[in-house]
């Protein structure tokens, strides 16, 4: 695979744990590249541990773990035989922290080697693994889990990795690796890094490990020429994602206002250039609205390598979306009545995210008013240099006192949910509020989810990947093998 051409469809990776092990597991089988989601794997980890891991595959990819004493830490301090009472809250995990604890590194290495580990059994396909750019503190040791792993391909998006192509170069080589931190209120000339060191782990000097492909996720070719120009490394391709895409959206070109509705308006700027990517000489994939019978084939036809796919994987039988979230969303699709809604401030990064109204979630103004505003895991809080040089941390999610207090404008705070916490509750394993009610879910989808029902078999009110694949391939001839 290494030397030869990636497959035609690649998985999406999707949310927190949507894109799960199962998933890509079962794409990558069929072929395809599965790939697995890499935000909070920590915290999925620790919580999947604490519910009992009754199945056993969390215990069975902790025991490959190459690194001496690893994984006895994490059992002896998450794993509950049984698992944890249901009223019970989950424990506590550390907050990503520049200065963070051995603990912590320790559980981001592990948590990726394990849901990559995973991903790869019982096939010989390419499994890769998704990771959001604005998500920062947790990136270096996360991925040198994936590599450690045997991870193919890394896909980064919601920003524009310049620093990533080096640091796999590095990581792979066993070399400590630095990843420049974005800072808000940083004075001119202040660099702030994280560093990774592998060898910390190892008591000594680390293995040399395979080197992944990397590809951008870019919202059009200005982008890509610019980190092929400026990246460190190389950058093996790109994913080039429209704005009917779930998840987060590259904002509008230019000054953008909203629609009628409320959304953000793109304009003829915002559609990718197929012609102008070509001319770059790297593969590409196109995605946003390509997940349907004839995608492929026009993606082939502007000189792409092919697709990628989220919103027909978010609701198959292998994903790790709830199934009451699923049933509900696919009943509504079947009804005509499965929408999205770009809002534009409900994430922290500022981006715009894409959201299924449905009630009982954030999107009911009702159940946001009614959830108290906090921050207790903290991925997508910012770093700020206070006064005194130190580096702080807020988030426009997390009370709007609190956010003020440390710098930050309160209108920033409006409209802004926990995307953190929602997403953690989109795949069942949501903390408790104080009151004892659930963390309440947010769902993500791109516009396909308005003719997601086309997956379904006749009769049927399920779908697997494998009726995904099946649907989107057609009679699209297979990449030659060389």
């Amino acid at each position: 695979m290494e030397h030869g051409r990636l497959p035609r469809i690649i998985q999406g990776g999707m949310g927190a744990g949507i894109s799960g092990w199962r998933l890509a597991r079962a794409v990558s089988g069929a072929g395809q590249l599965g790939v697995v989601a890499g935000t909070a794997l920590d915290l999925i980890l620790a919580r999947r541990l604490q519910l009992g891991d009754d199945d056993g595959h969390m215990r069975h990819a902790l025991e490959r773990l190459p690194i001496p004493g690893v994984a006895e830490r994490i059992l002896a301090r998450y794993w509950i035989r049984g698992g944890k009472p249901a009223d019970a809250r989950f424990m506590a995990k550390p907050m990503p922290r520049l200065d963070g604890s051995a603990l912590q590194e320790e559980l981001l290495v592990a948590a990726n080697f394990v849901e990559v580990t995973l991903a790869r059994e019982g096939h010989a396909g390419p499994v890769g693994i998704n990771y959001l750019e604005k998500i920062q503190l947790p990136t270096l040791p996360s991925l040198y889990g994936a590599l450690l792993a045997g991870v193919k391909v890394v896909l980064m998006g919601a920003g524009i990795p310049f620093a990533i192509p080096a640091i796999l170069d590095d990581l792979a080589a066993g070399r400590t690796a630095e990843l420049p931190l974005e800072v808000r209120d940083a004075e001119s000339g202040e660099r702030f890094v994280a560093r990774f060191d592998p060898a910390r782990l190892f008591n000594g000097t680390p293995p040399r490990l395979a080197r992944p492909r990397f590809l951008a996720i870019i919202s059009g070719a200005t982008v890509a020429s610019v980190l092929l120009r400026r990246a460190r490394g190389e950058v093996d391709g790109f994913v080039v994602e429209g704005h009917t895409a779930g998840g987060h959206n590259a904002p509008p070109r230019g000054r953008w206002g909203l629609t009628p509705g409320g959304e953000p308006e793109y304009g003829a700027r915002d559609l990718p250039d197929p012609a102008a990517i070509a001319a770059l000489g790297q593969p590409f994939w196109l995605a946003g609205s390509f997940g349907r019978p004839g995608g492929l084939t026009e993606a082939l036809a502007v000189g792409a390598e092919g697709i990628q796919v989220g919103t027909a994987f978010a609701y198959c039988a292998e994903s790790d979306l709830r199934e009451d979230l699923k049933r509900t969303v696919l009943e509504r699709s079947c009804r005509g009545q499965a929408r999205t809604f770009t809002d534009p401030v409900a994430s922290p990064t500022g981006f715009p995210f894409k959201v299924v109204p449905l009630p009982g979630t954030l999107t009911d103004p009702a159940v946001f008013r009614a959830r108290p505003r906090r921050c207790d895991l903290g991925y997508l809080r910012h770093a700020y240099r206070r006064p005194d040089g130190t580096i702080g941390w807020r988030c426009p999610a997390e009370d709007a006192d609190d956010y003020t207090r440390k710098g930050g404008s309160p209108e920033v705070t409006v409209g802004r949910k926990c995307v953190c916490n929602a997403l953690m509750a989109n795949i069942g394993l949501g903390q408790l509020l104080p009151d004892g009610s659930p963390e309440p879910a947010l769902v993500t989808s791109g516009d396909d989810v308005a003719t997601v029902t086309r997956f379904l078999p006749r009769g049927a009110r399920s779908y697997s990947a494998s009726d995904v694949l099946e649907l989107l391939l057609g009679d699209v001839a297979p990449i030659p093998a060389r």
